[in-house]
């Protein structure tokens, strides 16, 4: 298992490789310059339509690089493949193959449509067997491993494996289980006891993420999804969710109105990135205020992070 060296050895080895008798004035240069402008890989949900596991090959060939910190990927596979532990170790043993840290995240063709050879439902289950592979402990997949922080750790809500986080510069970097199926609320299913637990997780997850944000004074939050929480919706709450003729719960409401409500609170940028389509003809982020959204659809992108800069954050492609 490769770690990345401690931030002494690489302050040593730095020190180490400057010319003797170099300026004073030249560190002063390079500490007025601040950190250096890094890249984020992400892959959007190769499923969506119909895509292959050769086309998830692709993308991992394509994202992963030494110029790459760390890869996020969202979903494992097609609705239509089977929900079998075959399948899902296939797929987990070809991200840990991936050379650059992998995070994935859960999408809701992985686990809530599942079910049985009798037809009845097995979401729950089949989350959790996600979760046992996926997230067995606490380092990302992929060969060279990033250690994350998760939500699993919080007594009371150890089942949550797949909600991390971790930091990359000054910038927090966060997972959150919350599907495109309008997060997995079943209005046929009485007391949504799924849905309904995970809300009250995913609650004290974004509380836990912003509140370290603030104290630690990060400069961006940034919030790794599948499903689109319409955070500039013109219509929040139920409207946004309501087409002709029908009466549907908002799935998204809550965690949006947190994020919102915690954006306005927070000193610095709050990124979300999901895998809905795009609303345009490709992916791009769009700002209001401090808070900023993307679609990235089933793309393969690269995100360029400068810290210190107006435009901190900048689509590209690989």
């Amino acid at each position: 298992m490769m770690r990345a060296a401690p931030l002494a050895a690489f302050l040593c080895a730095a020190l180490l490789s400057a010319t003797p008798g170099a300026p004073a004035a030249q560190g002063k240069a390079a500490a007025a310059r601040g950190p250096a402008p890094y890249q984020f890989a992400i892959i959007g949900h190769r499923f969506s339509d119909g895509g292959s596991e050769a086309q998830l090959e692709q993308a991992i060939a394509a994202s992963d690089d030494g110029a790459v910190a760390f890869i996020v990927a969202t979903g494992i596979k097609a609705e239509r493949e089977p929900c079998s532990d075959e399948l899902y170790t296939q797929r987990r043993d070809l991200f840990a193959g991936a050379r650059r840290p992998m995070i994935v995240v859960p999408a809701a063709s992985d686990w809530s449509g599942c079910t049985n050879g009798a037809g009845s439902q097995v979401a729950v289950d089949r989350l959790n067997r996600l979760r046992e592979l996926f997230y067995p402990d606490a380092d990302s997949l992929g060969k060279r491993q990033l250690p994350l922080l998760r939500l699993s750790t919080s007594s009371q809500f150890r089942s949550y494996a797949e909600n991390a986080h971790w930091v990359v510069g000054n910038v927090l970097y966060a997972t959150m289980n919350l599907t495109s199926d309008n997060n997995h609320y079943r209005p046929e299913a009485g007391r949504n006891s799924e849905f309904e637990d995970r809300a009250v997780a995913n609650r004290f997850w974004l509380k836990r993420l912003f509140g370290t944000a603030h104290r630690k004074k990060f400069d961006a939050v940034v919030l790794f999804t599948e499903g689109d929480m319409k955070i500039h919706s013109e219509k929040p709450g139920l409207l946004a969710m309501l087409g002709p003729g029908e009466s549907r719960q908002d799935g998204y409401a809550a965690a949006r109105h947190q994020v919102l409500a915690s954006a306005q609170k927070f000193a610095g940028k709050v990124l979300l990135v999901d895998t809905a389509p795009p609303a345009g003809p490709a992916p791009a982020i769009a700002w209001r205020g401090n808070l900023g959204h993307v679609s990235v659809g089933s793309s393969v992108l690269r995100m360029r992070v400068a810290p210190g800069s107006e435009k901190m954050f900048l689509l590209q492609k690989p």
